[in-house]
């Protein structure tokens, strides 16, 4: 007989992206809602490279989610060529910088302040290996002769082997994994490794995206691949095993973002995140699984407590809005209009 209802430690999602102005007030309380921790992305316009911006997004964003006020952002720092090791090392001392991002230039949205070449920073990545300060990558490899589709691959050859080969104990998050080159390369290295997987990759393969015509609001970075990349990641979230957690990169953008001659990448899974999430386990017969994912091992690789609340999600129907509309700020939300079996039960 099929579960009627879970109830799961409060989750933690390592990944969000809340943007800034009317979209952050407008979509940080989704996230809000569901889960009691979130590692927040920096790249804002312009980006989150100090301390000192850091603790000022960190106030807009609770500012945002005061009808949630035991809700606490994660704060991240920016890594550019020319990033302040100093600062950097000090803002995770005082508590306010949880990790810091690697952005190759080009890579994904208002990545062209990232990296251009990993050896840059490697001063600022060998302090950051001393204090045990984690390393969050957006794991692409850009170049003209290299296919969208395999940049990826490319990054785990060109710099993830290298890098932990010259940096064997830095913390580094392969985030937002999509091949299954990627979840082997993960269960293959040392614990000092682990990866996030959105709810997105785990639903969609690239035909979802590209076949019976473009559908723009299924386009992120990375984008989706193959199905068997697909089944890999399921088979990876759904393991159990510590080294993989929750991690939505939720990306909302206005809808003419991306209805556009150049839509933008990212796809809006806040508003139904847990219970996308829910739904592959369910399918997936891995329900009791569940738990781990998305509420333990994030917290332990993190070096984190255990959330003390809980979430209960029941068996029941709802249908996903096709829109989410704040003052005049039109969002499309993943799986608009279609039914979800799982539904938050509000407090």
């Amino acid at each position: 007989m099929t579960a009627q209802s879970i109830t799961l430690i409060k989750p933690d999602d390592w990944h969000v992206h809340l943007r800034d102005g009317e979209m952050l007030k407008q979509v940080a309380p989704y996230t809000a809602q569901q889960f009691a921790r979130a590692i927040i992305m920096p790249n804002l316009l312009p980006p989150v490279t100090t301390t000192a911006m850091a603790v000022d997004y960190r106030q807009r964003i609770l500012a945002a989610t005061q009808d949630y006020p035991d809700f606490k952002p994660l704060m991240v720092a920016y890594l550019t060529d020319d990033l302040d090791g100093k600062d950097l090392i000090n803002g995770h001392q005082q508590g306010v910088l949880t990790a810091a991002k690697l952005y190759p230039a080009g890579a994904t949205t208002n990545s062209s302040h990232g990296v251009t070449d990993i050896k840059h920073i490697y001063p600022v990545l060998e302090a950051m290996q001393k204090q045990g300060m984690p390393l969050l990558v957006h794991g692409e490899v850009v170049g003209d002769d290299i296919d969208v589709f395999d940049r990826e691959a490319r990054f785990i050859d060109d710099v993830m082997q290298p890098l932990l080969k010259d940096m064997p104990e830095l913390k580094v998050v392969f985030e937002h994994i999509t091949t299954k080159d990627a979840a082997d390369f993960v269960m293959s290295a040392g614990d000092n490794v682990a990866a996030t997987i959105t709810a997105h990759h785990l639903q969609i393969n690239r035909n979802d995206m590209l076949v019976g015509g473009i559908k723009p609001h299924l386009y992120c970075l990375p984008v989706a691949k193959r199905e068997q990349h697909r089944q890999a990641l399921r088979k990876a979230a759904t393991s159990g095993h510590q080294k993989f957690f929750l991690g939505t990169d939720t990306a909302p953008h206005a809808i003419n973002a991306k209805e556009s001659a150049c839509g933008c990448a990212g796809i809006f899974t806040a508003p139904h995140a847990i219970e996308h999430y829910a739904q592959v386990f369910e399918e997936e017969n891995a329900l009791d699984k569940l738990e781990a994912f998305a509420s333990i091992n994030g917290p332990k690789f993190y070096q984190l407590s255990i959330n003390k609340d809980h979430i209960t999600l029941i068996k029941k129907d709802q249908q996903v809005p096709e829109k989410t509309i704040d003052k005049g700020l039109s969002i499309v939300p993943f799986k608009a209009g279609e039914i979800l079996a799982w539904q938050l039960q509000a407090d």
